[in-house]
């Protein structure tokens, strides 16, 4: 099996080293004015290149010729037919497919007038054109045709956001300064204004000496506790709690508050009813 392979291989490698060469027959270029009238129309040779050829901002270049089997001169059809331009000065090239018969004739033109996109960018330099055949029965064939002159292409048009992906200056954040704190004799003052009502108001209490018999009963012991714990949360709030966590504990608190100061007032009620 091994040997059938390499032999297979051997026979391949033959086959494609006298495989049948392509040639061109008829090549012919013609250079037509904006008018129609032919500017330039000569013969292609394969073996000497052609000159140079200009064609201005309106003018039409003509490509004619027939591709055949060189050992028997018949016209055949390959599978790929290009045309390259190649600009050596910056490496650009473009690939124009060329349709060819299955007689093996082609025809190409190119109308500056309306370029097709496949041109490359083009300047002060020529595009070399050359052509490019392949064919699965034949061997791979390229001719080098003429330099060839066009006009220089238009700059690209400016895209309406394009000054937006240039750098941009760096940015300097300028920050405010950390607040300082007020002088301490301003800061005691305010202290004392805070603090002021309460003294007052532990004052009057003693002046008054107010009652609370029934402060520790069960039902006003857990209403002060809940008041409590509200204030208690509100003091948690103010050094730790998010504005969710408030609300959702404060919810709580409340109800319960609901709950045991109507518990309170059920006391007290009944409390005042007895002693009458």
């Amino acid at each position: 099996m091994g040997f059938q392979s390499v032999f297979s291989v051997l026979i391949c490698l033959i086959a494609a080293a006298h495989a049948s060469q392509l040639t061109l027959q008829s090549p012919r270029l013609t250079v037509l004015g904006p008018d129609g009238s032919q500017l330039r129309s000569e013969s292609m040779s394969l073996t000497k290149r052609l000159g140079s050829v200009t064609l201005g901002a309106s003018d039409t270049l003509k490509l004619t010729f027939q591709v055949a089997d060189q050992a028997t001169d018949k016209g055949v059809q390959p599978h790929q037919t290009f045309l390259r331009f190649f600009d050596a000065t910056t490496g650009e090239e473009g690939i124009q497919p060329v349709k060819v018969t299955p007689s093996g004739k082609a025809k190409f033109e190119l109308n500056m007038a309306k370029p097709p996109s496949s041109l490359p960018p083009s300047g002060a330099a020529p595009l070399h054109v050359s052509l490019l055949l392949g064919s699965f029965v034949h061997s791979p064939a390229a001719f080098d045709l003429f330099d060839l002159h066009i006009p220089p292409s238009a700059p690209a048009p400016v895209h309406p956001e394009e000054s937006l992906y240039h750098p941009r200056p760096e940015l300097a954040h300028t920050f405010r300064p950390e607040p300082r704190s007020p002088l301490r004799p301003i800061s005691a003052l305010f202290a004392v204004l805070v603090l002021a009502p309460w003294v007052v108001l532990f004052s009057l209490w003693g002046a008054v000496r107010p009652r609370v018999p029934h402060l520790f009963s069960p039902s006003i012991l857990s209403f002060v506790l809940s008041l409590a714990l509200i204030e208690g949360l509100l003091f948690w709030y103010w050094i730790e709690l998010r504005l969710g966590q408030i609300l959702l504990y404060g919810a709580g608190a409340a109800a319960l508050t609901l709950l045991t100061g109507k518990q309170a007032l059920a006391g007290i009620a009944a409390r005042r009813t007895s002693s009458r």
